[in-house]
C-alpha cells in the first residue's frame, strides 16, 4: 500500500517542474489527483501519466476558478485530503525595489501570495469535512535569507506564504488540519533554467553558496512534499520545512 493510498490531492502548478514531479510521485503512492494549471497541454499530459487523475484549468489568482477547481475535485472523488499549493511565478524584471514596477509587484503577489490565500480559504473547508488533512504551501528559502541579487516581489510573496502557513497551522491544529510551508532552495526547473539561460556566471555565483554544491532536483522537493502530505508527518504543523541543500545555514562553503 502506498503512503497516499486513498487520499485525494489537489496540486496547483502541476503541469511542469516540481508540481509535475509531485503529481507523478503522489500517483505512484496511491493518490487520486486534481492536476491544476493554466497550461492545458502540459497539464493534460501530466494527468494522463498518473494512475487516477484529471486536469483542471485553474488560475490561482481567480477566486471563481479556485472554487470551481475544488468543487470539481470533490464531486469526482467524494472529498479532498491534501492541498499542495505549488503554483507560482518568478518573472524576469522582478529586481531591486528600485527597479521593480508596481504592476509586476502586484502580479507576483496576486499569484504567489493571494493564490495561496485563496486556495486555503476555499480548500481547507473540504479538509475539515473529512475530519482533517494536510496543506502544503510552497514558500522558499528566500523568505528566510537576503540576497544582493534581489527579486523583491518574489521574496515578499514567499515571506507572506511563510507567515500565513504558520498562522493557519496553529489555527487549525486541533481540528485535524496540518499546514506547513515547504521552503525549497534553488531547483533545476524550467523556471530557473530560463532565469540563468545564457548566463553561466550568474548560475555559478549562486551554486558556490550551496554546501551540497548543486541545485536540487525537482524530485527531491517532491519527496519532501510527499512526507508532508502523508500520515508520516502527523506531528508536523506550522513548520518551516527547509529543503535547501544547507544554503540557509551556510556562511562559508567547502572549497572542494
Amino acid at each position: 500500500m502506498g503512503r497516499l493510498e486513498g487520499k485525494v490531492c489537489v496540486i496547483t502548478g502541476a503541469a511542469a517542474g516540481i508540481g509535475r514531479e509531485a503529481a507523478l510521485l503522489f500517483s505512484e503512492e496511491g493518490a487520486r489527483l486534481c492536476i491544476a494549471d493554466v497550461d492545458e497541454v502540459s497539464g493534460q499530459k501530466t494527468a494522463a501519466e498518473c494512475r487516477d487523475a484529471f486536469f483542471f484549468n485553474s488560475d490561482v489568482s481567480d477566486e471563481d476558478s479556485i472554487v470551481a477547481m475544488y468543487r470539481a475535485t470533490a464531486e469526482r472523488y467524494g472529498g479532498i485530503d491534501v492541498l499542495y499549493n505549488n503554483a507560482g511565478i518568478m518573472p524576469a524584471g522582478d529586481e531591486s525595489v528600485l527597479q521593480t514596477p508596481r504592476e509586476m509587484w502586484q502580479l507576483v503577489l496576486d499569484i504567489n501570495a493571494a493564490g495561496v490565500y485563496l486556495c486555503c480559504k476555499h480548500g481547507i473547508p473540504y479538509l475539515l469535512e473529512r475530519g482533517g488533512g494536510s496543506v502544503i504551501n510552497v514558500a522558499s528559502f528566500v523568505a528566510l535569507v537576503g540576497s544582493a541579487t534581489s527579486q523583491v516581489a518574489y521574496t515578499a510573496s514567499k515571506g507572506a506564504v511563510l507567515a500565513m502557513s504558520r498562522e493557519m497551522g496553529v489555527e487549525f491544529a486541533r481540528r485535524g488540519v496540518r499546514v506547513n510551508a515547504l521552503c525549497p532552495g534553488p531547483v533545476e526547473t524550467p523556471l530557473l533554467t530560463r532565469l540563468f539561460e545564457g548566463d553561466l556566471e550568474a548560475r555559478a555565483r549562486r551554486e558556490v553558496h550551496l554546501p551540497l554544491g548543486r541545485f536540487a532536483r525537482a524530485r527531491e522537493i517532491a519527496q519532501a512534499a510527499l512526507f508532508l502530505a502523508s500520515d508520516d508527518s502527523s506531528y508536523v504543523t506550522a513548520s518551516t520545512f527547509l529543503v535547501d541543500g544547507g544554503l540557509s545555514a551556510a556562511y562559508v562553503t567547502p572549497e572542494d
